[in-house]
């Protein structure tokens, strides 16, 4: 029989624990769950190792906040603006290590964990200097064609987290729009944080099955947190908050500044409606594009 997985925010981060291995961010610029990111903030859940394929300003947020002790992602910064003024802080200091990737390496690494095998060939790091940069990469001869192929090694974290549209109590979820290397990871993940605009009754999840690309056999919990990805965007529900992008390259220019902002921004906010009157973000950020309908029948 299926369980309610309805979790508060502090209740489902508090069961990540220090040294865990984390994926999120993994649809790119879309639906980036800042709310659980804060939240980790909060609790202080350090020596990380986060995973991800083109990380914005959550990885930065997340290592300024010393919770970071390594890196397995294709990019780090603030798509904005290019600097993660954190991450290179925290890499010129030698505080952080980082396994360098492409997007497609980290999305193949993350497939072969959700496929049970221990690497999937490639050929598209041939030639570059990600491969010799990152020493978990074996380069070898393909024993069918004679050709170079590059191994690449399964990556199965412990915990994805991943923000969506809309989810019921039990996990089945609605998720649409760029979703990058979020389904591989829900695979490859031990555990499964599912934050979301809103959680709904399951017969509106039936109603459209086509779009029922999460399940609740993957999810570990769910909370309901709108607005959770602000400032980046959701197919659907909001715009991507530009502004807030470029103040965040000012806010964190220095280790000072980024104390400041973590502490009006995460520590001194109680709540994400708390924080989202305070963003005061402009209307421009609502979507009103809907899609035409679709009528799966009786």
């Amino acid at each position: 029989m299926s369980r309610d997985k309805i979790a508060s925010m502090s209740d489902a981060i508090a069961d990540i624990t220090a040294g865990s291995s984390v994926a999120l961010g993994l649809a790119l610029e879309h639906a980036i769950p800042f709310a659980a990111g804060h939240e980790l903030i909060r609790q202080g859940i350090s020596d990380l190792t986060l995973i991800g394929p083109i990380s914005d300003v959550l990885f930065d947020q997340l290592i300024g906040a010393g919770l970071v002790e390594h890196i397995r992602a294709a990019w780090i910064g603030n798509v904005s603006t290019g600097t993660g003024h954190c991450f290179r802080r925290a890499v010129e200091s030698d505080n952080l290590t980082v396994e360098n990737h492409s997007n497609f390496s980290i999305a193949l690494a993350l497939k072969a964990a959700g496929m049970g095998v221990p690497y999937l060939p490639t050929r598209s790091l041939l030639g570059s200097d990600i491969l010799k940069e990152n020493n978990q990469f074996i380069e070898t001869e393909d024993p069918f064609e004679g050709e170079s192929v590059v191994l690449i090694p399964a990556i199965a974290p412990d915990w994805a987290i991943v923000h969506v549209q809309r989810a019921d109590p039990y996990g089945d979820a609605h998720f649409w729009g760029n979703t990058g290397i979020t389904h591989p990871a829900i695979e490859a993940a031990d555990c499964v944080i599912l934050t979301t605009e809103e959680i709904v009754e399951p017969s509106v999840i039936k109603s459209d099955p086509s779009r029922t690309s999460i399940t609740r056999d993957q999810v570990t919990a769910v909370v309901e947190v709108p607005h959770g990805a602000h400032p980046s965007p959701v197919a659907g529900y909001y715009n991507r908050d530009n502004q807030y992008f470029l103040d965040y390259y000012k806010w964190t220019e220095s280790h000072s500044a980024y104390e400041e902002w973590v502490t009006e921004w995460v520590y001194d906010v109680d709540s994400r409606a708390e924080y989202y009157e305070k963003v005061d973000a402009d209307l421009s950020l609502s979507v009103d594009c809907p899609a035409a309908e679709v009528n799966y029948g009786q």
